[in-house]
């Protein structure tokens, strides 16, 4: 059973607009971890809420939001807009950042599909005030221009049988800026790692990953 300090959904003003967001800060958390979903997905998704129990059971607060509102998600092209979502992942971290409740931690991002790409822009665009980043199923290519200026530590997930991801990965791998960098292929996972137990593997590695270095 894990003492929480702090369970609320919260909104944050961006722009014009509210996003809404669920923070959780277990007792004596070391860190926090901010979730930057794939296109069509959000707050609620339940392989991004899996991991984040996961990491909150490792003693790291988490913070999964909606980086679009209902109506910008019903657009397609919104929806794989990457300069909006990195915009908006950024004001989140500096909201973060300035938030009394939260303001103290170290912060890790955790993206997936193209969230990652959001992601990995962020870190690169905020230096040290990002910790780690941890991609999983992720489209890093799509952050290309800002890899070599990534110096969080990242550890990139691919699914064994995600063979296109796997060589987007690869590629950007070899671009990544970071010196502490992984990348782990879970054997046997396809792109969401649907297949029993690998969303499990997902979640250790992640929460392992950022236990080291969000700190």
């Amino acid at each position: 059973m894990i003492e929480l300090a702090f369970d609320k959904e919260v909104s944050v003003p961006v722009d014009s607009i509210e996003l809404k967001g669920n923070l959780i800060i277990p007792e004596k958390a070391t860190g926090l971890v901010l979730f930057s979903h794939g296109s069509g997905s959000s707050r609620l998704s339940p392989r991004n809420n899996f991991v984040a129990k996961v990491l909150q059971e490792k003693g790291l607060a988490t913070f999964l939001f909606d980086l679009l509102t209902y109506e910008e998600d019903q657009n397609y092209n919104t929806r794989f807009n990457i300069s909006l979502l990195t915009q908006r992942l950024f004001q989140i971290c500096n909201w973060i950042k300035e938030n009394e409740r939260t303001k103290d931690f170290p912060i890790g991002l955790f993206g997936s599909s193209t969230g990652a790409a959001s992601a990995l822009s962020v870190a690169a665009m905020m230096g040290d005030k990002i910790k780690s980043v941890v991609s999983r199923g992720g489209r890093p290519d799509l952050a290309f221009s800002y890899l070599e200026e990534v110096k969080a530590s990242t550890l990139f997930i691919v699914g064994g049988n995600d063979q296109a991801v796997i060589e987007l990965n690869d590629e950007a791998f070899a671009y990544l800026g970071a010196k502490k960098k992984n990348m782990a292929i879970v054997q046997g996972a396809t792109h969401l790692f649907e297949e029993p137990g690998k969303l499990e593997e997902v979640a250790e590695l992640a929460g392992n990953w950022f236990k080291e270095y969000v700190k």
